[in-house]
């Protein structure tokens, strides 16, 4: 972020050097970059100006920047992110050219800030908690010929158009998002022969990290097809992203600009897109979130119904199914659950650190179910759901509700009566609801999860419940621009019941089919595979090009076995077929239960809180007795990686910890701090460039009785190769050098 100069600088602030500390610096360092550092901090915080600075050379590689005395002392965060600009990777300004003078203009790339939604902040205590929760992807298939040169240069104008593709995020002290000039969108094209398949390229690029501190937060590879494809050509184009910056409302949005701009030669008329996410941030930061707060609050509304004549208990005759042909290899009714399919399974487990909860940490701990109705039969289930005054989308919520109530059945004694109970699971909304202008087309993390809760009861009738369920969303929809945190609903605990999620939005292929047509090109959506996003399991469902009702189910395998997947999934397309074609006015609850197989229904057990990992793990023990214990900052989006790479790299005797840094959490942060600074002599608090503002004030929590205050550590780039082994030498000197008084 400071112009021109080599890479490889390191920060060292001592609070007991001096009268208000020092910031030593290590490595060859341009002092025009470091002026042009001050001047770059005085227009991100006007207030942190140090006029009595003094900068000591004492050699090529070594600097020590004394703070200015008096009787105030310069803030803490204001020194961090003061050790972040100068150590920051070099950014290249292209209208100032080389710097020449100490304090000449600033560069125009200067990131604008933008507030953070509260949506954001639990994203980002969640990707800490659960990195593969957050990473989704959407498959599109390209019929006829792909310019990738004209694809990427379409990409890059939708950048420009869009502010929420240049967009990252940094923490100085707090978490903000700053929007940058610019930001390079991957774009890797794989001939059919260099990848095992459109499977292991969907894993391979699902594991791959987000590092959030560089936008955009979203790539793209593409895989063509092979020789027996020759007849229609076409190229799979994969689109990864991150759910702190966007989802699947947004990435389609993003895809029909490309389209747009595709067909324009790579251009897109226009300047930036206004109103944007830094908009509706600051429209959210104005709404009263108190009413929605009231509304969950109130009781379960209670369904009423008729009474109801006896459950027959006789099993539902089987539909016959239409005769209808299935395309792209996708079995539109699932074979019995043992050969339902299990897509990105993993080969193996990853690498991960030596602590243990991190299993999950590269995101391929979550494995994707997916099955699908017929087109006749999801026209039928359509027509069926119109015919209570209700949507699909109400038909799934109750097949769900009925098979959480039938496995709480399952753990009372199988000789209790049939009894009234509420389950609860969460619900998707698009989260735009938001009176703004325009906030259709605008991209971001928007798609929000609000808990549903309902009452169920054996002699409920079935189109009672379906309305019933309808309202209660509609209910719900006045509020879905709120963020309900992590919810414990009615039949449950945190996040219980799993997540279901109907896929709407726009589709590019319906917005430019025909120009596209007009250059041999069709676009056709394949596949979206989901996050289980905190939950247990996610339950999504779409419409596939032929109108095919498509079920997606993402779970966690670290809460949720295969085989339970499996047997949900089942169970919740059996329902789907025998309704239509069997559940009349008169169908009650206890009916529905009785057409079930034998077959247990799995409980769905609670999703992971996100605040519910402790703050400190362990990365590697002491080797020896030392004066100093090295605790990392392990910051939200930051890819891990680079810590298993800095303990590949570190010699010193010292052990090597990470603090988990989430929303909400900083007296459990602190004192994990302090309770670590009175164990293992001076604390060393190291960071990558980026988490110096939030070091340092972390610093300055660390209190108490006989303990020093700790020592700051940034330096290294994490993308960088070099950027580990340059933060671990800075690490093992800081160290060394604790047992000074």
């Amino acid at each position: 972020m400071n112009g021109d100069r080599p890479a490889g600088v390191c920060a060292v602030i001592d609070p007991e050097r001096g009268e208000h500390g020092t910031l030593q610096l290590h490595g060859i360092l341009d002092t025009a970059s470091f002026h042009r550092a001050l001047h770059r901090l005085a227009e991100l915080r006007p207030g942190a100006q140090h006029p009595g600075s003094r900068l000591l050379r004492h050699g090529a590689a070594l600097h020590t920047l004394e703070l200015p005395g008096g009787d105030v002392a310069p803030a803490p965060a204001a020194v961090g992110l003061l050790a972040d600009l100068i150590t920051a990777a070099p950014e290249h300004c292209p209208d100032t050219g080389p710097p020449t003078a100490p304090a000449g203009p600033s560069c125009r790339t200067l990131p604008r800030t933008e507030p953070l939604t509260p949506l954001q902040q639990q994203r980002l205590a969640d990707a800490l908690a659960r990195p593969g929760h957050q990473s989704e992807q959407i498959i599109w298939r390209w019929y006829g010929a792909l310019d990738t040169a004209r694809l990427t240069a379409a990409w890059h104008a939708v950048g420009e158009r869009e502010s929420v593709l240049r967009t990252a995020f940094v923490w100085d002290p707090r978490p903000r998002a700053v929007v940058l000039d610019r930001g390079v969108t991957d774009i890797v094209r794989h001939p059919h022969t260099t990848v095992d398949g459109r499977t292991a390229l969907v894993a391979r690029e699902r594991a791959r990290a987000f590092d959030l501190r560089r936008p955009p937060a979203v790539r793209l590879a593409l895989l063509d097809g092979g020789p027996g494809d020759a007849g229609a050509p076409f190229t799979d184009v994969l689109l990864t992203y991150h759910r702190a910056l966007l989802d699947s409302w947004s990435v389609r949005l993003l895809m029909r600009e490309c389209c747009r701009a595709y067909l324009a030669d790579g251009t897109l008329p226009g300047g930036e897109r206004r109103p944007d996410l830094g908009d509706c941030a600051r429209r959210l930061g104005a709404q009263d979130p108190d009413p929605a707060h009231d509304f969950r609050r109130d009781p379960t509304p209670q369904p009423t119904h008729q009474p109801a004549r006896q459950p027959t208990g006789q099993p539902a005759p089987e539909p016959a199914e239409p005769a209808h042909q299935p395309a792209h290899g996708l079995a539109y009714e699932p074979a019995p659950q043992s050969a339902l399919q299990l897509e990105h399974e993993p080969v193996r487990r990853p690498v991960v650190l030596p602590s243990g909860p991190d299993r999950d940490a590269d995101g391929v701990g979550t494995g994707v179910l997916r099955a699908a109705l017929s087109p006749a039969r999801s026209t039928r289930l359509a027509h069926w759901a119109a015919r209570w005054g209700v949507a699909e989308s109400s038909v799934l919520q109750a097949v769900w509700a009925l098979l959480l109530y039938r496995s709480g059945r399952s753990d009372r004694s199988a000789s209790a009566a049939p009894a009234a109970a509420s389950v609860g699971f969460g619900l998707d909304f698009p989260g735009r609801g938001l009176l703004l202008e325009g906030i259709e087309g605008v991209p971001g993390p928007f798609e929000n999860a609000l808990p549903l809760t309902v009452a169920l009861d054996p002699a409920l009738r079935l189109p009672a419940l379906l309305r019933t369920l309808r309202d209660l969303v509609m209910d719900l929809s006045a509020y879905e621009w709120t963020t309900a945190g992590r919810p414990a609903t009615a039949g449950g605990g945190v996040r219980a019941g799993g997540l279901l999620a109907f896929d709407c939005g726009p589709r590019p292929e319906a917005a430019y089919g025909r120009e596209l047509a007009a250059h041999g090109i069709r676009l056709e959506e394949q596949e979206a595979a989901g996050a289980p996003a905190g939950y247990a399991l996610r339950l999504r469902a779409g419409h596939d090009t032929r109108r095919a009702l498509v079920l997606t189910c993402a779970y966690d395998r670290d809460l949720v076995d295969g085989a339970a997947a499996r047997t949900l999934l089942a169970h919740t397309v059996r329902l789907l077929r025998l309704l239509p074609a069997t559940a009349g006015a008169a169908t009650t609850v206890e009916d529905v239960l009785a057409w079930m197989p034998k077959t247990a229904t799995p409980r769905v057990p609670d999703g992971s809180a996100a605040g519910g990992a402790a703050p400190l793990v362990l990365l590697r023990s002491a080797s020896a007795p030392a004066a100093a214990t090295v605790c990392l900052l392990d910051v939200p989006g930051a890819p891990r990686t680079g810590h298993r790479e800095l303990v590949r790299h570190y010699r010193g005797p010292e052990a090597l910890n990470a603090l988990r840094l989430g929303a909400g959490r900083q007296v459990d942060q602190a004192r994990a701090l302090t309770r670590l600074a009175r164990s293992g002599g001076r604390l060393v608090l190291g960071g990558y460039s980026g988490t110096g503002a939030l070091a340092c004030e972390l610093a300055g929590q660390v209190t108490g009785s006989g303990v020093r205050p700790p020592l700051v550590v940034v330096g290294g780039v994490g993308h960088d190769p070099d950027g580990p082994r340059s933060l671990a030498a800075a690490l093992e000197r800081a160290s060394a050098s604790a047992a000074r008084p």
